[in-house]
């Protein structure tokens, strides 16, 4: 029996499961160079990419591994993004926080709140104690999300990932439950 997806619901936000119908509208922002270039995945081609992408989310929640919710706004409930949870060690209560967000929502604060509903989540029903972001040096504005919502930069993880032909440095950031106040 399939366990119910959670739906996270915040002041202009619902963040829910992804299915195959909402392919279309990921593949809006998917296809963007802007939004991709620092996820380590080239531009989305085609509607089937979105399908892998899809297949992925489902299999993190099956493996128990992790979990990515769709992004949509309360009065429009298209996909704009998605954020959620990978490489998820539940032994060691913790995870990594992953997201993206269309273009066309940029600087609106759409993904600091879906981010803060998401570690919120993390924490009260994954028990998690330590969540972590890894971020190209490049990317600024995720790093500075990530700051404004408390995370701490640990250092530069040199050469961590080779993703699209490449090896990648990443910041390691983390927040830690306590970090919150929600012990």
């Amino acid at each position: 029996m399939k366990k119910e997806f959670p739906i996270i619901e915040t002041e202009r936000l619902i963040l829910k499961e992804v299915t195959t119908e909402d392919a279309n509208d990921m593949f809006k922002y998917l296809s963007d160079k802007d939004v991709v270039k620092h996820m380590g995945l080239a531009p989305f081609q085609t509607v089937k990419d979105v399908w892998d992408e899809i297949n992925w989310y489902n299999s993190i929640i099956k493996e128990g591994t992790g979990i990515r919710w769709g992004v949509t706004l309360k009065d429009f409930g298209k996909i704009i993004g998605s954020c959620g949870f990978l490489n998820m060690v539940t032994k060691h209560h913790r995870a990594e926080v992953g997201f993206e967000l269309s273009k066309d929502y940029w600087g609106k604060g759409i993904a600091s709140e879906a981010l803060e509903a998401v570690v919120k989540f993390g924490y009260h029903h994954y028990q998690l104690e330590r969540i972590e972001a890894l971020i190209e040096p490049a990317n600024l504005p995720s790093q500075k999300l990530v700051e404004k919502q408390g995370f701490t930069r640990e250092g530069l993880l040199r050469h961590y990932e080779y993703t699209c032909g490449k090896f990648d440095d990443l910041y390691m950031y983390s927040i830690i439950k306590g970090d919150l106040n929600l012990i």
